[in-house]
């Protein structure tokens, strides 16, 4: 394989890190964004109730941390930060693009959808403030797709970068 197959390879590494995090920042940004305009609303008329509110929009950040691991994984794991030794080739790069893709959309559309489940329990506080812990479950079942999209994302780089695991696996 030639120098430049590498480095489009390392490119493509690169990329799939940045959108891992970029598109999940940009998710847990929107979510964040839609909550917070429910919450105002509510605060608006009962200020006592921000920190029922606080809780709730809060909640749609956590994608942006979610993608900011998926790319910290992709770069340790291949040696592109921290001097990890695994030789980069074109076909690891695409694979590692796509892990970064695909995490990245489901952290994306997670942090959006879960805004506007954070925004509909924002209006049941509203109308009844002791329903606070019945509506952040509406959020949280979104939040559980966000983790599993975290797991795969882990467990997908962790096959990909070290095949002895899956061989000790299938034994």
């Amino acid at each position: 394989m030639t120098p430049e197959w590498i480095e489009i390879g390392r490119g493509l590494c690169y990329a799939g890190a940045g959108l891992a995090f970029g598109l999940a920042g940009a998710g847990s940004a929107y979510g964040i964004a839609i909550a917070s305009h429910a919450a105002a609303g509510v605060m608006r008329e009962k200020p006592e109730l921000f920190g029922r509110m606080l809780v709730m929009v809060a909640l749609p950040g956590t994608q942006g941390f979610y993608g900011f691991i998926a790319a910290i994984l992709i770069m340790t794991q291949t040696g592109l930060i921290g001097g990890g030794s695994l030789k980069i080739t074109l076909g690891t790069g695409i694979a590692l693009f796509f892990i970064g893709l695909g995490d990245g959309i489901a952290q994306l559309m997670s942090a959006i959808k879960q805004g506007e489940a954070s925004a509909a329990g924002i209006s049941l506080i509203a109308r009844r403030p002791e329903s606070a812990g019945r509506a952040i479950l509406f959020p949280a079942f979104v939040e559980t797709y966000a983790v599993v999209a975290l797991l795969a994302t882990i467990l997908f780089i962790i096959f990909l970068t070290q095949p002895s695991i899956i061989q000790q696996a299938v034994r």
